[in-house]
């Protein structure tokens, strides 16, 4: 069944997908949003039920997609030396249903690092070019934080003040303080006091797993409300298979799968693509003609290559006294950018922020997702809990990851989704440059835990997990090592735009999400001063 052709057709709804069909309605396009997934009724998320934390093992807002297998959910399969575990949400509001509400944005060097460090490649855009899209964004998702940060570009007032530090946050800008090492409030996208018709957070420290009273700013609170409101469509259970093309090679629209099965096509003058950086390699070469054998705006043979997933690392640090981690947003409510910008001295490009996270509740420390090793069951239980619970901070380390063409993403030949739909099948193994950093950094995160006053310090592995996916559809100005311009359109495809975390051509040392926002807002306004090439 083919529907009726739209102006702008944007697939996927988190992030990017959200604030580019709204920018888009207000400026007067019809927009049609395809959707997987579906809304999420906040009386559905464990995070209102005492048993919440059991989501974190299993269940149908666990994380990893294989774990959780809800109906709109498509497999992934891994490979490589560090073979990473997927993480990611289906549904209105994308993965920022999922999302811990941290919104670091890039620092001007980000986007030089060639220039700048000789590694990697620049951007074809610079900070400033961004930097009213952050402005933007930040008051359309609703942020909470301290202006005056001498570390970063002034920026205005937050839309809301910060959220409490807390016991665990004082204590840790006290270990920063002792070693003279420069720290500041994060900005969040949780609100702090009545904002936009949401109310504040009530501290209830469960965010991650969705918040059912919308304090923390996931898309579906946000920007979906506006844009429904000035008209935009946003069809639910619709999966597409691939992005079609007419003879000329331009996009035509998108084969899509309804909930029942049936296939459609959604018509479009413009198609612009936000799938996530592995479902959007995933629909690209997945999208193979005759024009296109090799997949959609793939002439480079970039789709898919260059995945970046972030250098990260825990540290858990003990100590003497109640804490109060369980309590209050799980965003990160202070960091750290002391390490963040290359020093040849340390033996690695580029750096990392330390962040410290919150803690989940008792049942988390029991089984050792924090305090690294399971708790002893029977007669030692009570006294190894009262030892930890809530004594517990963890550390966190985020470094920036080089991207490597050997760390990609790609089609796997065996493993299909329920529409028969091919898997993407995720390569990594973990470059030099970020090993070196990662021993670097936890030398320096066991001395803000120790000048902090911790009485014991563990380290956990490298995390093999991928939240933060980075780079498969990279930003350039050369057609050779790039998939998309400086205004997120495809070279080889003048009304294809792709803009989600596949397009960022570095990862910085910073959660995406905010610039992914910033990015599909600046997107968004390209598309509509170009409209005149829609036909």
């Amino acid at each position: 069944m083919v529907e009726e052709r739209a102006d702008v057709l944007v697939i996927g709804s988190g992030a990017a997908g959200a604030a580019v069909t709204k920018r888009l309605t207000d400026l007067g396009a019809k927009v049609v949003c395809l959707e997987q997934g579906d809304w999420v009724k906040p009386q559905d998320y464990p995070s209102i039920r005492p048993d919440w934390e059991v989501a974190l093992r299993r269940g149908a807002f666990h994380w990893n997609p294989n774990v959780r297998r809800r109906p709109e959910d498509y497999p992934t399969t891994s490979g490589g030396e560090n073979p990473p575990t997927v993480m990611m949400f289906n549904g209105v509001g994308g993965s920022t249903i999922h999302w811990s509400g941290a919104f670091q944005r890039l620092v001007p060097s980000d986007f030089r690092a060639k220039s700048l460090d000789g590694v990697a490649d620049d951007w074809p855009i610079r900070y400033r070019d961004l930097e009213p899209y952050y402005n933007l964004n930040d008051r359309e998702m609703g942020v909470s934080g301290l202006t005056g940060d001498p570390a970063n570009p002034p920026r205005p007032k937050r839309p809301t003040a910060p959220l409490p530090l807390g016991l665990l946050g004082e204590k840790i800008a006290r270990g920063f303080n002792k070693l003279g090492w420069r720290w500041w409030v994060l900005d969040n996208a949780i609100i702090s006091e009545n904002y936009d018709g949401r109310p504040a957070c009530q501290l209830h420290g469960k965010c991650s797993l969705g918040c059912p009273i919308g304090s923390k700013a996931s898309t579906d609170v946000t920007y979906w409300p506006k844009a429904l409101r000035k008209g935009a469509v946003l069809l639910t259970h619709a999966r597409v298979s691939q992005i079609t093309v007419d003879s000329k090679g331009r996009a035509r629209g998108a084969l899509y799968y309804d909930g029942s099965g049936n296939l459609h096509e959604q018509l479009a003058r413009v198609v612009v693509l936000c799938a996530n950086g592995v479902g959007t390699p995933r629909l690209l070469l997945n999208s193979k003609s005759q024009l296109f054998p090799n997949g959609l705006a793939n002439s480079s043979g970039m789709v898919g290559k260059c995945l970046m997933l972030h250098a990260i690392r825990h540290l858990v640090g003990l100590f003497e006294e109640p804490l109060d981690g369980h309590i209050g947003p799980f965003g990160h409510p202070i960091l750290s950018q002391e390490f963040y910008e290359t020093d040849p001295g340390r033996g690695f490009a580029r750096g990392y922020s330390l962040l410290f996270n919150r803690t989940f509740g008792p049942l988390d420390y029991a089984w050792g997702g924090l305090t690294v090793h399971p708790l002893p069951w029977g007669a030692e239980h009570h006294g190894a809990m009262r030892k930890c619970f809530p004594r517990a901070i963890p550390m966190g380390i985020l470094g920036e990851d080089l991207p490597e063409e050997h760390n990609r993403v790609e089609l796997d030949p065996e493993v299909r989704d329920s529409n028969g739909i091919p898997a993407p099948r995720v390569i990594y193994t973990r470059g030099e440059n970020s090993l070196k950093m990662l021993a670097h950094a936890t030398l320096t995160a066991r001395q803000v835990l120790e000048a902090a006053g911790a009485i014991e310090i563990r380290e956990r592995a490298p995390s093999s997990t991928a939240a933060h996916l980075m780079g498969t559809a990279r930003m350039g100005n050369n057609q050779k090592n790039s998939v998309v311009n400086a205004w997120n359109q495809a070279h080889d495809v003048k009304n294809l735009f792709i803009v989600d975390g596949s397009s960022l051509t570095t990862s910085g040392a910073a959660n995406p999400t905010s610039s992914i926002g910033a990015l599909a807002l600046r997107c968004a306004d390209g598309i509509w001063r170009r409209r005149h090439e829609w036909d």
